[in-house]
């Protein structure tokens, strides 16, 4: 089947969950900047988690059918579609997403996945590169994408327990185990609230606040790995959050690590938004992520028997 993209909208990527095992040779991570949505979207169309899927950002794209086909759309919440339900769009259906009402990013599974080829073992876009993807690039008006003619149907009308997702919201607390320069700043990155700015990306998030000074003064690093959620601290001591594009080395001082259950929380900022920083012990963040584990394990037996 063919899917024409008749808007793009702001910034409508494929992603999966990024380019694992390639960082030594400096190829970043890329992939979903929220990945439990992009997870759940998969689960909801009956696809593998790991599934290519459009990653929408703010304002989405408006898509025709050729034939009929299973979506879920999950993630942020934009005007003209249901969230974090999958249906049925018939043939020669159109599916507009507007502007996001609520969060950033949406993430559009379809059942069978997006027929993309896999660079480097993965689907994902990385844009700076031109690197996998649809061409290595963001989509364009008038791009047909392709599918498989897959439908599901599903038994009965049900919902996802809302309890099971991340905390999103507008201004979050987001949960960091420290980092390596971690007392170089005394205690003001957890006293501080901080103000998403305009400059953001799939790199990295740069933040507005009380600056941050390092105690001894600036004395040089030697570069070292960073990764998807490391609070770096420039020179003028704004923080900035490494997301899903972040480069694979970096010499700023690393004052913490956001953990993973808590990196949709950041994806889905917008700029003006807030949020706050608190430290936890990292064998309670190890715990985190293994309950995240058994919740999304249990919706996927769940699902399980819902679709057909």
């Amino acid at each position: 089947m063919e899917v024409t993209v008749i808007r793009s909208g702001m910034l409508t990527t494929v992603q999966d969950l990024g380019r694992r095992g390639h960082r030594a040779q400096g190829v970043p991570l890329s992939g979903a900047m929220d990945g439990f949505a992009l997870r759940v979207a998969n689960l909801l169309v009956g696809n593998p988690e790991d599934t290519a899927t459009l990653e929408c950002t703010l304002l989405g794209p408006e898509l025709v059918f050729s034939t009929a086909a299973t979506i879920a759309v999950t993630g942020a919440e934009f005007s003209g579609v249901e969230a974090w339900r999958p249906f049925e769009v018939p043939a020669g259906g159109r599916v507009k997403l507007g502007a996001a009402r609520r969060g950033c990013r949406a993430y559009v599974a379809i059942a069978g996945g997006w027929e993309i080829a896999p660079v480097l073992g993965s689907c994902s876009t990385y844009l700076r590169a031109g690197l996998g993807g649809f061409e290595g690039r963001a989509l364009r008006d008038g791009d047909v994408l392709r599918a498989p003619e897959v439908t599901r149907r599903m038994a009965g009308h049900w919902r996802i327990d809302e309890r099971i997702f991340p905390a999103y919201s507008p201004a979050p607390t987001v949960r960091v185990v420290r980092g390596a320069q971690a007392d170089e700043f005394g205690g003001v990155l957890f006293d501080t609230e901080f103000k998403v700015m305009s400059q953001s990306d799939r790199m990295g998030l740069r933040l507005g606040g009380r600056r941050l000074v390092r105690i001894g003064g600036a004395q040089e690093l030697i570069s070292s790995a960073v990764a998807p959620g490391t609070v770096q601290i420039p020179p003028d001591g704004q923080p900035i959050i490494l997301m899903a594009d972040a480069q694979t080395i970096g010499g700023y001082p690393q004052a913490a690590h956001v953990i993973s259950v808590d990196l949709p929380l950041v994806a889905q900022l917008r700029p003006g938004d807030k949020l706050k920083f608190a430290e936890v012990p990292l064998n309670e963040a190890h715990q985190l992520a293994l309950t995240r584990e058994r919740v999304l394990a249990m919706l996927h037996e769940g699902l399980a028997q819902k679709l057909r």
